[in-house]
């Protein structure tokens, strides 16, 4: 058949079909340069990012963690204040269980000595546990307003301890020569409240002694006086005696039964004669350099606390600062803003 007749019939053949793709012209796209074959076929599909851009993103961007060093102050942190808050929660279960026990919840609170020592360890517990709270969660969510709270509750209690160190440096001397006041009031008021009893008591048993300057201060108490007509008129509380358990397994209440109506001599045979007062003030001076250390060693670790704190703050704004602003991108070497994802390949005709 000639070349003219065959022409209609290719004609008709090609008729309907799609046209058939040049094998010297490749398919057109979107993106810039050659693509590699597993970037079109890997995880990525027909994205033109380089191989391996999107697991770099995740793990070698230094803007997604802290350095080393500040990850170490943030997990010293958060391991410091949670010790504190686990602390500062049981001490505060501590003093509600008080309260509760002596009903100190439910009472009015009226009376001479209205400040219960049970509601002040609660409420030191409590001030403890939420700073220490707020500085445990702070550091380990990486929140800067916690850790700022937590730096400035810090902050307000050194100037309270500093300011309150001073005044008792300042009135040591008036305290002592108030010591003998001070004992008057707590004999005065014994069978009032039970912590001040139990006080008295431990600094009686503890230091050998028996009232303010003599076992007579007890004949300002309204129970022990000679003239009070209760069963306790001219005794002493059995923290005066001298053997109060009397060689038994259980004190004895009994024992300072009508001691102030014996004599001097026959009295120093079952109570102590000398006052709390000179005992007392010779006690505390041996405690100072204790208490100073104490003072000391509370300051020096709040100080690394608010240290910490101030650290790992500079180290979050920095790293927030740094992930916010383009323009470090260079400077720490990351990589260039990602193009947008590949369009599918266009099927080109062959040229007429």
């Amino acid at each position: 058949m000639e070349d003219g007749e065959r022409s209609p019939l290719l004609s008709q053949d090609t008729e309907g079909k799609k046209p058939a793709l040049s094998m010297n012209n490749s398919p057109t796209s979107s993106c810039s340069g050659p693509a590699p074959r597993e970037v079109q076929v890997g995880a990525w599909g027909s994205s033109c990012y380089p191989p391996g851009a999107k697991h770099r993103a995740w793990t070698e961007d230094p803007a997604l963690s802290l350095p080393a060093g500040s990850s170490c102050i943030k997990y010293l942190t958060f391991l410091s204040n949670f010790l504190f808050s686990l602390l500062g929660l049981l001490a505060l279960a501590i003093g509600l269980w008080g309260l509760a026990v002596k009903g100190s919840l439910g009472s009015d609170w009226r009376g001479p000595l209205p400040v219960d020592p049970m509601l002040g360890l609660a409420l030191g517990a409590l001030v403890v546990s939420s700073v220490s709270l707020a500085g445990c969660l702070g550091a380990l969510c990486g929140n800067t307003c916690l850790l700022r709270c937590f730096s400035g509750s810090i902050l307000a209690i050194l100037v309270l301890e500093s300011v309150a160190g001073a005044l008792l440096v300042a009135l040591w001397g008036p305290l002592q020569d108030s010591l003998e006041h001070i004992l008057h009031m707590a004999i005065t008021h014994y069978q009032d409240d039970l912590d001040l009893g139990f006080l008295i008591d431990q600094i009686q048993l503890g230091l050998q002694c028996c009232g303010a300057v003599s076992y007579q201060d007890w004949q300002q108490n309204l129970y022990f006086n000679c003239s009070s007509p209760g069963v306790q008129a001219c005794s002493l509380p059995a923290s005066c005696c001298i053997d109060p358990r009397e060689d038994g397994a259980s004190v004895n209440d009994q024992c300072g039964f009508g001691a102030m109506s014996l004599g001097a001599d026959a009295a120093g045979r079952v109570v102590y004669l000398e006052g709390c007062g000179p005992p007392l003030r010779r006690w505390l001076r041996g405690q100072v350099p204790a208490m100073g250390t104490f003072a000391i060693v509370t300051a020096g670790i709040q100080g690394a606390e608010l240290l910490l704190a101030t650290q790992l703050i500079r180290a979050l704004t920095v790293l927030k600062g740094a992930t916010k602003d383009p323009r470090t991108d260079k400077e720490r070497g990351a990589d260039p803003p990602r193009p947008p994802p590949c369009t599918p390949p266009s099927a080109q005709p062959i040229a007429a």
